[in-house]
């Protein structure tokens, strides 16, 4: 069994990048400490970038606590600005429910994200017009290790019954 307690100046981040616009380091927390159905991670985000694109889940919700820094919250059709201490939560739901964080600041942004563990979840991504499916999300939620995931656009979606007959 995983000890009950860690220090989060103690976890080990590990940097992800994407192209010009998306770029962390993050570290897995919950499972550390032996969370079994709340998944939580430990997000800096360096000026400039976004840890993720704008996308809103059908099964889990999140609660977001800024530790240290400042941003942008996008959220649904809003815009503010968050700041260290600040709490929100982006519950599951459509498009009204989109989120994502942008570090506009010039220091590092640093929060914790932490999440119910349904499965399957069903996200989507408004920019883009596309939506992921993915279950068996793995202790640490890295994408190894998972039983089925799919990223597609919904102008691909295919018909219920097509090819059955």
């Amino acid at each position: 069994m995983a000890k009950p307690l860690v220090n989060l100046d103690d976890l080990e981040l590990k940097r992800h990048a994407r192209k010009e616009r998306f770029e962390s380091a993050q570290a897995s927390v919950a499972q550390r400490v032996g969370g079994r159905k709340l998944g939580s991670r430990l997000v800096r985000v360096p000026p400039g970038k976004k840890a993720w694109p704008f996308h809103n889940h059908h099964a889990n919700e999140e609660m977001y606590v800024i530790l240290r820094g400042k941003g942008q919250l996008r959220f649904g059709a809003e815009r503010m600005a968050i700041r260290a201490r600040d709490v929100f939560v982006a519950p599951p739901g459509g498009q009204e429910t989109a989120h994502q964080i942008i570090n506009d600041s010039s220091e590092e942004l640093e929060y914790l994200v932490i999440s119910t563990m349904e499965e399957p979840d069903v996200t989507e991504y408004p920019d883009t017009g596309k939506f992921g499916v993915i279950a068996g999300s793995p202790p640490g939620g890295s994408p190894e290790g998972r039983t089925f995931t799919i990223f597609s656009h919904l102008s691909n979606v295919a018909d219920y019954w097509e090819g059955e007959e």
